[in-house]
């Protein structure tokens, strides 16, 4: 009877699909080609940010929990503000932090690239059935503290 438990146990851990977390924040790495300089850029989604002659609107940005193979997305909007004060779009699509050149922007002066998304404002979703996860070892229980989301990204 207890074998039959344990199976049950790892067969549910197995069969979840991973939950993507949505954020409220796409984190940009943004290189000026003209002073070699790479700086970060935090977009808040729906908020244009200003880089240079670029204008960076991020409208939904997410990732995977840690213990989850990374893929963190991106939709991001990006205007050209040209000399006559005019702007033109010159992307509009998903960026994905794994594979950056993979639908990179195309400008002259500058480069911009996501690198990860923060201020998650809703984490995975409980495995199917509604019953909570065994805490295992290494897991804080029920009702603890827990820790700051963070992630590292390959450069």
């Amino acid at each position: 009877m207890a074998l039959a438990a344990v199976v049950g146990v790892i067969l549910s851990a197995t069969g979840a699909a991973a939950q993507r977390i949505e954020n409220q924040t796409a984190v940009f790495a943004a290189l000026d080609k003209v002073t070699a300089r790479i700086s970060p850029l935090n977009a808040a989604l729906n908020s244009t940010e200003t880089f240079g002659a670029l204008k960076v609107t991020a409208r939904s940005c997410y990732s995977r929990a840690p213990t989850e193979a990374p893929k963190t997305s991106a939709f991001v909007e990006i205007d050209e503000v040209m000399l006559d004060g005019s702007t033109r779009r010159i992307f509009s699509g998903w960026m994905f932090a794994e594979s950056p050149g993979l639908n990179a922007v195309e400008h002259p002066v500058f480069d911009l690239w996501l690198t990860e998304c923060a201020n998650p404002s809703r984490t995975a979703a409980a495995p199917r059935g509604g019953a909570p996860a065994a805490t295992g070892a290494g897991q804080a229980p029920q009702g603890a503290a827990e820790e700051p989301y963070r992630r590292r990204v390959r450069r």
